[in-house]
């Protein structure tokens, strides 16, 4: 009998509704249950696409047994940390103070006043590697609460207190100079791994806000050294197996350094980071590779990720049907040589395993292997056209293979970023569709997710908006999402709705006192602690995004109070950027633009025009762009007349102008435009 997940619109949860787990959502009901029944509440947050949550979900919740226990013992609470980021960020933080790590699925204990005093991770069914089986830490925790009910809750009190006293270190409210960001670019160089790209070791994750910061940095200083990591990186991971060589886009990390074998759910943030990121790659260097692999992500976003809406999709699963109707984590993109012949017959297969690094022995598990372009392989070695027909063989007869789960929720925030990237995209190389799925997903947030008094849903499904109320990167990346618009198609209503989210940012989540942001609202709900992040995870962090958003808009309208802010929430920046520039690339990217200007770049004419092109490509850190009629909706424009009656473009900083210009080559240089 399906439990009270089966009212839910989260994919993650109603993939729980059939458990025999008397599972509750995340409620001030659950809470009073465990209160007036006087046992703990479990915890347990994670998503639809993690691996290990369906793992843990399979050998635990599905037990008949171990269920019992849960529902004798507990309150248990399932959490799509999706739909909750503030909930798993506050107890994912507590996790990693306990424990020195964090991951999903995510296993807390609370006491009813939703206090911590137990953590976990993973917990598999029986004893293994030195780990309790989870019908243990059940029986553990069950005895600890009975026996010992007053030193938990002082355990709990204690771990509850030390998070709320923790202070974030603003910085002192002035944006990086130039020496903290030549302090970044050197930290940046000491952990890059020059033989692969990328930073660090193993698992490695795909570092797209550091190669805006990296881009961002060559167009200011000429250092070719941040262009070449930028550069190698992008390389190094578009012929890597984390890249889809056949139906484009990327999955989400690589197990290993050298980007050979992916964890394969494919999340749609990182591809939104990503083709944005190879599109500016391009708009540098024109690299063929980059080009391809930003339309390629691009087209992959909207075929497999757009939803009836006109949003797009959270993820894909990393884990589908083999052969045998297992689910196995790669089964629908490793092939084996047999395989190819299979599909391509003796010659083009074997030309396939060649080409794409396929081999007897396999690059992932039993033989099997994850496609690859090896590095120095361009494409010309083989017949072009033969290549393109074996991929669209391959690509043909994978789609016969059962598919991943797709989680179909529309987040704001991912949403957001999507349509920067697809706006942006379809406008540099001439795909007016793609710059329509922009369009399309930005009037779905405006219709379903924003509401008359500028409040942003988190999650719809389905064409239902979800009952949680947007956090910071919802605000901040719909809002970085309207404004590419506003740049690319010259309405000015995205420029507004850009201003009344970031209105909502400056009134809800900005401390007045300090400059610093907060990831709720200041009337959200309230939670043991109210959480605040700067770094960046595997999207750029709120704050940072915000900064980046208050400051476009700001260079767009002239309104001080989103410059002043934004200065003011770059402040972390400086102080984290010598320390920790991996983790805080985004801001790095912002203040790049906040050195640069940003340049103001007004295109008095048509939408679309020659020079209204060649602002779109400016590799200026950060410029904002806005193109149409002089008496139009967009205030840079205002003011801005034509010469002599051709289209006439304007290069300001703080709205103040060079001498306007008709001539493309001539802005060209003005705004660093190689392209």
């Amino acid at each position: 009998m399906p439990n009270r997940l089966a009212h839910e619109t989260s994919p993650y949860l109603l993939q729980h509704a059939d458990n025999p787990v008397d599972w509750w959502p995340w409620s001030a009901e659950a809470f009073a249950a465990a209160r007036e029944r006087g046992v703990p509440v479990l915890l347990s947050v994670g998503y639809s696409s993690c691996h290990w949550c369906h793992v843990m979900a399979h050998e635990s919740f599905e037990d008949e047994s171990t269920a019992a226990l849960m529902n004798e013992h507990f309150v248990n609470i399932k959490v799509d940390r999706e739909e909750r980021p503030d909930v798993d960020a506050v107890y994912m933080e507590a996790v990693q103070a306990a424990t020195g790590q964090g991951g999903w699925p995510m296993t807390v204990f609370l006491t009813a006043d939703a206090e911590p005093f137990y953590f976990g991770t993973y917990f598999p069914p029986e004893p293994r590697h030195g780990m309790p089986s989870f019908p243990q830490v059940l029986d553990g925790v069950h005895r600890a609460w009975t026996d010992r009910r007053d030193e938990v809750g002082e355990v709990a009190s204690k771990i509850t207190q030390d998070l709320s006293e923790r202070q974030l270190a603003v910085g002192d409210g002035g944006r990086p100079g130039e020496e903290e960001l030549a302090q970044a670019l050197l930290g940046l160089t000491r952990d890059y791994d020059a033989t692969h790209g990328g930073f660090g070791g193993a698992p490695k994750f795909p570092p797209s806000m550091v190669v805006e910061f990296l881009l961002r940095t060559h167009a200011r200083t000429g250092s070719e050294g941040a262009l070449q990591m930028a550069a190698d990186t992008c390389e190094h991971m578009a012929r890597g197996g984390i890249y889809d060589q056949l139906g484009g886009g990327f999955a989400r990390y690589s197990v290993d350094r050298e980007w050979v074998v992916p964890h394969f759910e494919k999340m749609l943030y990182d591809n939104a980071l990503l083709c944005r990121a190879y599109a500016h790659l391009w708009r540098t260097t024109g690299s063929d590779l980059a080009r391809r692999v930003a339309l390629e992500t691009a087209d992959f976003m909207v075929r497999e990720l757009r939803t009836n809406e006109g949003g797009f999709a959270s993820a894909l699963d990393a884990d589908s049907e083999d052969a045998t109707g297992r689910l196995v984590e790669g089964a629908y993109y490793v092939w084996t040589p047999a395989q190819l012949r299979e599909v391509l017959g003796e010659a083009d297969g074997d030309l396939a395993a060649a080409y794409f690094g396929v081999t007897e022995e396999g690059t992932f598990e039993e033989g099997a292997s994850v496609l690859q372009l090896p590095r120095g392989e361009d494409g010309t070695v083989a017949d072009a056209d033969r290549i393109a027909d074996i991929r669209a063989r391959l690509l043909a007869a994978r789609a016969e293979r059962p598919a991943p789960a797709r989680d179909d929720k529309v987040v704001a925030a991912w949403n957001g970023l999507a349509v920067a990237a697809l706006a942006e995209t379809g406008a540099l190389f001439d795909r007016p569709d793609l710059v329509a799925a922009a369009v399309a997903a930005g009037d779905l947030l405006v219709r379903l997710h924003l509401d008359d008094r500028a409040r942003l849903a988190r999650t719809s499904k389905d064409g239902h908006v979800g009952a949680n109320a947007g956090v910071l990167e919802d605000y901040a990346d719909v809002a970085e999402g309207f404004l590419a618009l506003a740049s690319v198609t010259g309405e000015g209503v995205w420029l507004d709705f850009a201003g009344f989210l970031l209105d909502h940012v400056l009134a809800q989540f900005v401390d007045a006192e300090s400059g610093a942001l907060y990831d709720t609202a200041a009337d959200g709900e309230r939670l043991i602690r109210r959480p605040q992040d700067p770094t960046d995870n595997a999207a750029p962090s709120g704050w940072t995004a915000a900064a980046g958003a208050l400051l476009s808009y700001a260079a767009q309208t002239g309104a001080t109070p989103h410059r002043e802010a934004a200065e003011r929430a770059l402040g972390v920046v400086a102080s984290l950027a010598p320390r920790a520039p991996r983790f805080i690339g985004h801001g790095l990217a912002v203040a790049e633009a906040a050195l640069d200007g940003p340049r103001e770049v007004a295109v008095a004419g048509e939408v679309g025009g020659a020079l209204h092109r060649v602002a779109l490509l400016a590799t200026a850190p950060g410029a904002v762009v806005a193109a149409g009629r002089p008496d139009g909706e967009l205030p840079l424009l205002a003011g801005r007349s034509l010469v002599d009656g051709e289209e006439t473009a304007y290069v300001c900083r703080g709205f103040v102008c060079d001498r306007p210009t008709t001539d493309g080559e001539e802005l060209a240089r003005a705004l660093g435009v190689s392209r």
